[in-house]
């Protein structure tokens, strides 16, 4: 089975407060992205999950979330041989992007076809929050309300028609320093709710006036370089730009491919390590 494993970015990411379990509870609007890696699986008669991959930098032992993935629901379904996952990554690691996460839910989609387990798409979202807060989202993609620690999910319509341009500078972030990090009497909150007011009534300017990311004043003061690229795309026409996730990748809306390609072609010029990508929202994910 062929399937695709899409990126996705945080439109909107607020956090609301520390829980005592150490978890964060937030906000956030993720959407999905054109930008995706490629999974072929297979049956195989032998038992085992092996993982071949194009970016020799990840593993491909149990430590790899595609391998999480397969073996939860082989162990639960009790399921006969193994897997043989090939998986080409495009979507750049530790970028902020859900890349790890998508591949999880893409083999988790591809295990219940392939073995005709029959469960829906809620079965497999609810199942997934074991491998990782993000997993569900990616399950579903689209664009949506993400509260709790990230596993409640409400759908919403997705962003309107707008290129996007993705820069990932070649520093590493450690999502765990960002949160242990973040001071929440500090911040600014953003408005989430009218970020979702200017997406249900098809207004970019609503959405892009209003975005925020509040991990961007741990990320951003560490890594002044995600500055200095949201400054570039704004000065290119990019109607707002801001971090994804806990980043370190930077995100622009432009209103259109050409706009976001010489804002593309700018940032390739001020920093040739700059992994650079112009994608866009897409809506449908469920059937990869």
């Amino acid at each position: 089975m062929k399937i695709r494993s899409y990126a996705k970015i945080n439109i909107g990411l607020d956090v609301i407060r520390r829980l005592e379990n150490g978890y964060h509870e937030v906000r956030m609007i993720m959407q999905s992205l054109g930008l995706c890696d490629k999974l072929i699986i297979e049956k195989t008669d032998d038992p085992g999950i092996v993982i071949n991959v194009n970016d020799a930098s990840l593993p491909v032992n149990e430590d790899n979330l595609i391998y999480k993935a397969a073996k939860l629901l082989i162990d639960e379904f009790d399921l006969p041989g193994g897997l043989d996952v090939e998986l080409i990554k495009n979507i750049p690691i530790a970028a902020g992007l859900a890349g790890g996460s998508g591949n999880a839910a893409a083999v988790m989609k591809a295990v219940n076809s392939l073995y005709d387990l029959g469960l829906s798409v809620e079965d497999l979202m609810k199942r997934s929050v074991k491998i990782g807060a993000d997993v569900p989202f990616c399950i579903m993609g689209g664009c949506a309300i993400s509260e709790g620690i990230g596993e409640v999910l409400t759908p919403i319509p997705s962003i309107p028609k707008c290129s996007i341009l993705l820069a990932k500078p070649s520093v590493s972030v450690s999502t765990a320093y960002v949160y242990n990090n973040l001071k929440l009497d500090e911040v600014d909150h953003p408005d989430i709710d009218a970020i979702i007011a200017g997406i249900k009534a098809g207004d970019i300017k609503g959405i892009t006036d209003n975005m925020g990311n509040v991990l961007e004043t741990v990320t951003g003061r560490q890594y002044p370089v995600i500055g200095r690229i949201e400054q570039i795309m704004k000065e290119c026409g990019a109607l707002g730009a801001m971090m994804s996730g806990s980043g370190p990748t930077v995100f622009g809306i432009f209103n259109t491919a050409e706009a976001a390609a010489g804002a593309r072609d700018e940032l390739a010029k001020s920093d040739p390590d700059l992994k650079l990508f112009v994608t866009e929202a897409v809506e449908d994910v469920i059937n990869g």
